[in-house]
């Protein structure tokens, strides 16, 4: 039985790194993803002025609740959309002139819900280029505090963001949402913030979170769920076994309800304390599902579909065409790439069963699409891509688990 080590969570890393330089002492992470996303992160951090050390295993940062150390930072973001919403966020709690920049690719991903909710807030924000749009640059005086309105929709980002400067204001945060998804990396963050000594309330569609400041902590990272679904989907196509140790039940990510998605499929699933096994059964039937709340797996999903008994409808998924690339229509192209019928419409892609051929499959520079096709790949000779590095951005060493992966299934 194949057991794979994963590497930790992007999302909960990046939030910790947030809530580490915020917090009231020393803070060490234990087990943080290493990748381009959150090295980036921590390099922004640096740049900020705060102190982070990093070996092999963990990471320390010496928290600062006044904000940067420094009065003028330039910070480059790379490709993150943490390291680009969160980092412009935090600085705006200190004092300074902070400029924010970021590779192409997220200069195209959209900022303009949480940089007006921030202006809202009384922060001197400015982009200088596109509104909406990296680059820009904050001139911070410190947060008051208040009740602001907030549109989440294309990303819980902008909602989480918020929440974590709430208690870094000097009266606290009210902030009414009008929309939102990807709901359970909201709830990570609640559960992380409670973890470094703040209690989130909600009532409805406003969050409320009061001033205080965060206390420092030692806090492990999960493995990454997204991540995990590349693996459970291979055994799940290919009638193996795999299991993932350090994501089973208490697992923060929603990520994680993928597997249940491959339990509707047709394989079999258990969820215990120590881990999660998905077991392939050699049948995979067609399926209709809202992943509204778990959108990053959409590309997994869409990935192994053609090995179906039918039709795979994956709906609600609408944010997925501003992520770091259109993942509707990047699925749907090289779907059709490798000979498969797929039809899409503005939230909402269907794939038909059939036997993909073949072919190389056009990235757009976005990890998940890599990771995704290489699990077509367990069972269609001949799939290559055009940026297989890609996957630096959360997982360097991918192709070297998966190949190990493969060969033992």
């Amino acid at each position: 039985m194949p057991v794979v080590a994963i590497p930790g969570s992007k999302s909960i890393t990046a939030r910790a790194l947030f809530l580490a330089a915020a917090a009231d002492g020393v803070t060490t992470l234990v087990r943080p993803l290493r990748s381009d996303d959150t090295e980036g992160f921590a390099e922004g951090l640096v740049r900020l002025g705060y102190r982070v050390g990093r070996t092999p295993d963990t990471w320390q940062i010496d928290g600062r609740p006044q904000g940067p150390a420094v009065a003028e930072a330039d910070v480059y973001c790379r490709d993150g959309a943490t390291t680009a919403r969160f980092l412009p966020t935090l600085a705006a709690a200190g004092h300074g002139t902070f400029r924010f920049d970021a590779s192409p690719q997220m200069r195209r991903r959209p900022l303009l819900p949480l940089t007006r909710a921030l202006r809202d807030l009384g922060v001197d924000l400015r982009h200088e280029e596109t509104d909406g749009h990296h680059p820009l640059t904050v001139r911070a005086s410190g947060v008051e505090g208040g009740e602001v309105v907030l549109d989440a929709g294309q990303s819980s980002q902008y909602l989480t963001a918020l929440l974590l400067l709430g208690p870094l204001t000097r009266t606290g945060l009210r902030i009414r949402v009008t929309d939102l998804v990807s709901v359970p990396y909201v709830e990570i963050t609640i559960a992380m913030m409670r973890a470094f000594g703040v209690e989130v309330t909600r009532d409805g569609d406003v969050f409320v979170v009061p001033p205080g400041g965060y206390r420092a902590t030692t806090y492990a990272v999960e493995p990454d769920a997204s991540t995990a679904s590349y693996f459970f989907a291979a055994a799940a196509v290919t009638g193996g076994e795999v299991t993932v140790p350090g994501l089973g039940e208490g697992a923060l990510q929603g990520d994680l309800g993928f597997v249940d998605v491959l339990r509707r499929m047709g394989a079999e699933v258990s969820v215990g304390v120590e881990g999660t096994t998905v077991r392939g059964t050699g049948e995979l039937h067609g399926v209709t599902v809202n992943m509204r709340d778990i959108s990053d797996t959409m590309p997994t999903l869409a990935a192994i579909a053609p090995f179906a008994s039918g039709p795979v409808r994956i709906e609600d998924v609408a944010n997925t065409r501003v992520k770091e690339c259109d993942r509707l229509d990047a699925c749907a192209e090289n779907l059709r790439r490798l000979g498969v019928s797929v039809e899409t419409g503005p939230d909402w892609i269907e794939i038909g069963p059939g036997a993909p051929v073949g072919a190389e499959v056009k990235t757009f520079g976005d990890h998940r699409i890599v990771m995704s096709f290489a699990v077509t790949g367990l069972r269609t000779p001949g799939v290559s891509f055009d940026d297989p590095g890609c996957v630096r951005k959360t997982f360097p060493g991918f192709h070297e688990e998966f190949g190990a992966l493969r060969a033992r299934l």
